[in-house]
C-alpha cells in the first residue's frame, strides 16, 4: 500500500505542476483567445480518474485473472515430489526476499514459461508451465523462480500498473486537449463538440497510445534486468545464466497471452520497442558482466 500511496502522491503532484505550468505559460489565456474553452483542470482529473481507474482495477484483479486465463491449478496441497519442491522452494526463496508466501500454481502449456502477478508483494502468484518444468534442469527452475519471486519483492506488478494509469492520463488529457482545439479553431465550433473533436481525439488518442507504450516497455525491459540481479543473488548468478540460455535454445513460441507478457519471464521475439523484455543474449550479458 506504500508503493500505491507514494506513486499516487506523485502523480498528483504531477497534475498540480502541468496545472501550475500552464497558467505561468498563460495556455489557458491563448486558448481562450483563439476560441478554445477549455477547462484544463477539470479534463487533468477526469483523465486521471479514467486513466487510473482501469489499471488499478486491473491490479485488483491480476490474480483472478491470471488463475482463469492461464488456467492454473493451484497447489493447496501438494500430491508429488515435485509439488513439494516447488512450494518449499518459493517458500524458502520468499522468506530470503522478505515477502508474504505467494500461492504456487502450474498451467498447461508445454512452452518453458513462468510469470508472477498479484496487487501487493504479500499477496501473489508464480505460476510455471508445465513444459518449463519438463524441460529445465532443478536448478534451473530454481533460478527462474527466483526471478518471478525477485518481481514480487521489487513490487513490479504494482509499478508497471501504476505506470501504464500516468500514461493512460496523459493520453486522455492530451487527445482531448488537440480534439478540443481543432474543433474550436479549425472547425469555428461555438458551442459543444462536433464530429471533429470525436475523430480528432481517437485519432490522437491511439498516436499517443503507441507513444505511451513505449515508455511503458522500456521500464519493463529495465525491470527485466533487475529481476535477474535479484534472481541471482538468491540461487547464484550460473544457474540464472543457465536458464536463460536454456530458455535462449527454446525456438517456439511463447505461451502467455499479451496481457501477462510483461510479468514473465520469456515473452518471445518482438519488436524492440514494443517488446517488454530484453533480448536474452542481453540479458545473459548483463548477468555476466555483474
Amino acid at each position: 500500500m506504500f508503493r500505491i500511496g507514494l506513486f499516487i502522491i506523485s502523480n498528483i503532484a504531477i497534475m498540480a505542476l502541468l496545472g501550475l505550468t500552464f497558467r505561468l505559460f498563460g495556455l489557458e489565456g491563448l486558448l481562450a483567445q483563439n476560441g478554445v474553452d477549455l477547462n484544463l483542470q477539470a479534463l487533468l482529473v477526469y483523465a486521471a480518474v479514467l486513466g487510473f481507474s482501469g489499471s488499478i482495477i486491473s491490479l485488483l484483479l491480476s490474480k483472478m485473472l491470471a488463475k482463469r486465463s492461464m488456467r492454473v491449478e493451484l497447489i493447496t496441497r501438494p500430491q508429488t515430489q515435485q509439488e513439494r519442491w516447488l512450494v518449499s522452494t518459493v517458500e524458502r526463496q520468499a522468506k530470503q526476499m522478505k515477502i508474504g508466501m505467494p500461492e504456487v500454481g502450474i498451467f498447461p502449456s508445454r512452452d518453458p514459461n513462468a510469470f508472477a502477478t498479484g496487487w501487493n508483494r504479500n499477496n501473489a502468484l508464480v505460476a510455471v508451465s508445465l513444459g518449463l518444468l519438463e524441460q529445465m534442469t532443478q536448478d534451473e527452475v530454481e533460478a527462474v523462480l527466483a526471478h518471478e519471486v525477485s518481481h514480487i519483492a521489487n513490487g513490479d506488478m504494482v509499478t508497471m500498473t501504476l505506470l501504464q494509469g500516468v500514461m493512460n492520463t496523459f493520453v486522455v488529457f492530451l487527445s482531448r486537449v488537440i480534439g478540443h482545439v481543432v474543433d474550436r479553431v479549425v472547425f469555428k465550433v461555438e458551442r459543444g463538440h462536433g464530429p471533429a473533436f470525436w475523430i480528432v481525439s481517437i485519432v490522437a488518442e491511439l498516436i499517443l497510445g503507441v507513444l505511451a507504450m513505449i515508455i511503458t516497455m522500456w521500464f519493463s525491459r529495465y525491470r527485466e534486468f533487475r529481476a535477474d540481479a535479484g534472481a541471482a543473488s538468491i540461487v547464484g548468478k550460473q544457474k540464472m545464466i543457465a536458464a536463460l540460455q536454456r530458455l535462449q535454445s527454446h525456438k517456439g513460441e511463447p505461451a502467455v497471452p499479451d496481457e501477462m507478457a510483461a510479468f514473465a519471464i520469456n515473452a518471445g521475439r518482438v519488436h524492440a520497442l514494443f517488446s517488454s523484455h530484453p533480448p536474452l543474449e542481453k540479458r545473459i550479458e548483463a548477468l555476466k558482466n555483474s
